[in-house]
């Protein structure tokens, strides 16, 4: 299975998840490849709106580019949502961080398995904050 393919699956299974709890969500296919910034999914109900980019990872850290972050700031200022990043470990759930919580790197930002478990929200804590 391409990286890919991989990828589109975990924002499939995400997208599933939040349907199933009412918050209506749309999976924007190709987001990054194109010149406009956007979000994996843009989740909401009656009072929330959400942008998530999602990634996954068999390795305990995840790396996230300057370009990543900005674009999602970016994006969900102007659609006036919050912006999250959806972060899984191999065989582990997934977890909600805040931009505000991952680690600025040299040549970007990342996020740790212990940090996402420690500062992240899971999909419960997510859907009822």
């Amino acid at each position: 299975m391409s990286v890919k393919s991989k990828g589109a699956n975990a924002e499939r299974e995400l997208l599933h998840m939040f349907w199933s709890k009412n918050f209506a969500t749309i999976r924007s296919a190709g987001s990054g490849s194109m010149k406009y910034p956007g979000p994996d999914l843009l989740v909401g109900n009656l009072t929330r709106r959400m942008s998530i980019e999602c990634k996954s990872s068999k390795n305990n850290k995840i790396y996230l580019t300057n370009e990543d972050v900005n674009q999602l700031r970016e994006f969900s200022k102007v659609f006036d949502a919050r912006p999250w990043f959806a972060v899984r470990f191999a065989r582990k759930e997934w977890l909600f961080v805040s931009i505000e919580d991952l680690e600025k790197t040299p040549k970007g930002y990342a996020i740790s398995l212990k940090d996402a478990e420690l500062k992240g929200l899971s999909f419960e804590e997510l859907i009822s904050y």
